[in-house]
């Protein structure tokens, strides 16, 4: 028996919400009357600008300080197996993207912080590298993830070749997230912060003031971090 399906055509008018006037389209994406088409997954990436004062973003701008021009980064330290929280200018991280977590994103898997002293950080997407990635079979990756300290993580993302990345999360296999204790939180971190380099002064709530205080502090994971209160 031969059944005949229509092409799925979506209507971009109806089926999505308008973008803000200020929203930045992502490279390649495609426009027909002004408006921008949805790619083959019907996403339309691209970027919002996160303002000062943003109620909306609130928790993304706690992280960017615009006076000093530099935001706050969990990243590797030159000490192998060390973590290191610290200021980077934002002339560094120009065409980079980075993933905020923290107290009040995505149920806080890494246990920042608290309700009363909300703890947020910028990760640079790239940052953090697989040293023994499991084999390209569903078996192996499976494993990985539920068998090795490394693979207590949200998911992997392959770097091609070609410049193509592909995204696996854990909940495409099935697998639960959050998780108790992850490798992120296995790890020791620092904290590397000399306010005298800055010609400013951090507003007393602000994590920039929180965290110079704590500048040249080691802790055994990023859920141990306590600010005074």
């Amino acid at each position: 028996m031969l059944v005949l399906v229509q092409k799925f055509v979506w209507n971009v008018e109806e089926d999505f919400k308008p973008v803000p006037d200020t929203w930045i389209p992502a490279k390649d994406i495609e426009f027909s009357n002004g408006n921008p088409l949805p790619d083959e997954n019907g996403h339309m990436p691209g970027w919002v600008p996160v303002e000062k004062n943003s109620k909306q973003y609130c928790w993304h701008s706690s992280v960017v300080n615009y006076e000093a021009e530099i935001a706050l980064v969990l990243k590797h330290h030159a000490d192998p197996g060390l973590l290191e929280i610290s200021p980077v200018p934002l002339s560094e991280i120009l065409e980079q993207t980075l993933e905020l977590i923290g107290t009040n994103i995505n149920a806080n898997p890494y246990g920042l912080g608290s309700k009363k002293q909300p703890v947020h950080l910028l990760v640079p997407h790239g940052a953090f590298e697989i040293k023994n990635p499991p084999s390209l079979k569903q078996n192996d990756i499976l494993s990985w993830f539920e068998g090795c300290s490394e693979g207590k993580v949200e998911g992997i993302v392959w770097h091609c070749h070609d410049g193509c990345l592909i995204k696996l999360h854990r909940h495409h296999l099935g697998l639960r997230w959050p998780l108790a204790e992850t490798y992120l939180n296995s790890q020791p971190v620092v904290i590397a912060f000399n306010r005298t380099k800055y010609d400013c002064d951090f507003e007393p709530k602000s994590l920039f003031h929180q965290f110079s205080n704590l500048d040249g502090q080691r802790f055994d994971r990023l859920k141990d971090i306590k600010f005074d209160a």
